[in-house]
């Protein structure tokens, strides 16, 4: 039995369509991610499987329980963490995890023992008389972990657990994240880092609430159409604005000193960049062919989606 499956899983504010016919499937035991911009639906889908929202369409099973008959049921089986989880500020580490394992009603006889084990397992154990109002952006987020997971979910739902929180937590987070995998603790998360999808075992691209694709990283890859051309200088951005006029129709990509350029092939391609570059007055290094990453499938299909370059 899958941990989570959606069959045209649908929901509607009014005239606005949040989640769009999504189906897909997460298996026990693994870290599935939801990947898309802000605005694509992934909270709306979160609180969908979490029993929070009612679908407008279709139906989905987290655990063995329907979000459309048992909605009541899914949350005695899952973890929930929202972007703006529920800690309270006045409350120390230690007495936030305590405040959720009563919510769960985890018994008496394992609390302790769960509690020093969830604090060790998220780095916590030396700051669990601390003010969680006291705490870094990092350790809120694993705070809010350790409280999700106090009542020993089957299925942990995470909703951009990572947003706005530094590299160095972010690589915390994923430890303790993998860590779970022993458990067969299943992990549902969504995320608008692209280069933090390459961590899943699988992921789904959603854009408007509609499922792009979904499969292994690599396999997402390889949805790709073409080759990516690489382009590096010091204006970027101006690099990017003049490809995107030269090149009608192509996927450019903005990633940092680099501008990615989506082709069906190399060769056809790079003459004409070079020489809209060189028009334009920038100073570029040797163009070269690269794998495409999942940001370069998602800028592709968004391009293509909309008829237009992303």
């Amino acid at each position: 039995m899958e941990a989570i499956r959606t069959v045209e899983l649908s929901r509607t504010f009014g005239d606005a369509v949040a989640v769009d016919g999504v189906t897909l499937s997460v298996a026990p035991g693994e870290i599935f991610g939801l990947v898309g911009p802000d605005g694509a639906g992934k909270t709306t889908l979160m609180r969908l499987l979490a029993g929070i929202l009612a679908p407008t369409g279709g139906d989905a099973w987290v655990a063995g329980r329907s979000v459309r008959a048992e909605p009541g049921d899914i949350h005695r089986e899952i973890g929930y963490m929202s972007q703006r989880f529920g800690l309270y500020p006045d409350l120390s580490v230690l007495e936030n995890i305590r405040f959720y394992a009563d919510l769960y009603g985890v018994p008496a006889r394992t609390r302790q023992e769960r509690v020093e084990r969830l604090l060790a397992f998220a780095g916590l154990t030396a700051f669990q008389r601390r003010l969680a109002g006291n705490l870094s952006g990092g350790m809120k987020q694993k705070l809010g972990l350790a409280c999700a997971l106090v009542h020993t979910p089957k299925v942990l739902l995470l909703d951009e657990p990572t947003n706005g929180v530094d590299p160095v937590s972010r690589r915390d987070f994923w430890r303790i994240l993998y860590g779970l995998l022993a458990a067969n603790v299943t992990v549902f998360m969504s995320t608008a880092y692209l280069d933090e999808a390459e961590r899943f075992g699988r992921l789904a691209l959603l854009h408007r609430g509609r499922l792009l694709s979904a499969g292994t990283p690599e396999e997402v890859k390889a949805l790709f159409p073409g080759a990516i051309l690489e382009v590096r200088c010091a204006d970027s951005r101006a690099a990017a604005a003049a490809l995107r006029r030269a090149l009608p129709g192509s996927a450019v990509g903005l990633f940092g000193d680099r501008v990615h350029v989506g082709a069906r092939a190399a060769v056809d391609v790079a003459p004409a960049a070079e020489r809209a570059l060189r028009d334009a007055g920038i100073a570029f290094a040797p163009i070269r062919a690269v794998a495409p990453s999942l940001e370069d499938v998602f800028v592709a299909v968004l391009a293509d989606r909309e008829g237009g370059v992303a």
